[in-house]
């Protein structure tokens, strides 16, 4: 499993393509695929980017939770797989990002990829530094979902 860590910024070309990350493609073992899942993002304005091994993950642990004659897990999985697509690294390490999803988040032009642990975001510049918490939140929130629970390993 591939641990995506760092903050790198980029440029959207015309055509919607972008320079993926060196130090990503670093990060990924030498036998992985160079496809990748991006989706919409649930609960922010970005867009989430999975290798395929951590999509299929994702699938897996979807499928145990969901039933699809069920209404309400229909509709969460047609919510859920909207828009999804598959990308794959050209020549160059660049990434063609289908412009429906570019337009649902509002990038434009700049960017930042964020490492996330199993997945990277794609956060339009602008939005990205609009979402930064002061230390205190951050500090509070931490203890919060942590702090309680932390286990000294």
């Amino acid at each position: 499993m591939t641990n995506f860590l760092g903050e790198y910024s980029g440029k959207i070309d015309a055509k919607g393509r972008v320079n993926f990350p060196t130090a990503f493609i670093k990060q990924m073992p030498e036998d992985a695929l160079r496809k990748f899942v991006i989706k919409k993002d649930i609960y922010s304005k970005c867009l989430i980017i999975y290798t395929m091994e951590e999509w299929e993950r994702q699938v897996e642990l979807i499928k145990k939770n969901t039933n699809p004659y069920n209404r309400k897990h229909a509709e969460f999985l047609r919510q859920f797989f909207k828009g999804v697509a598959e990308l794959k690294l050209d020549g160059n390490n660049r990434i063609l990002i289908p412009s429906r999803l570019l337009e649902s988040v509002e990038i434009t032009k700049e960017v930042t990829f964020l490492g996330q642990i199993q997945k990277i975001e794609l956060w339009a510049k602008d939005e990205y530094e609009k979402n930064e918490m002061e230390a205190d939140d951050f500090a509070n929130l931490t203890e919060e979902i942590i702090g309680g629970d932390f286990i000294n390993l």
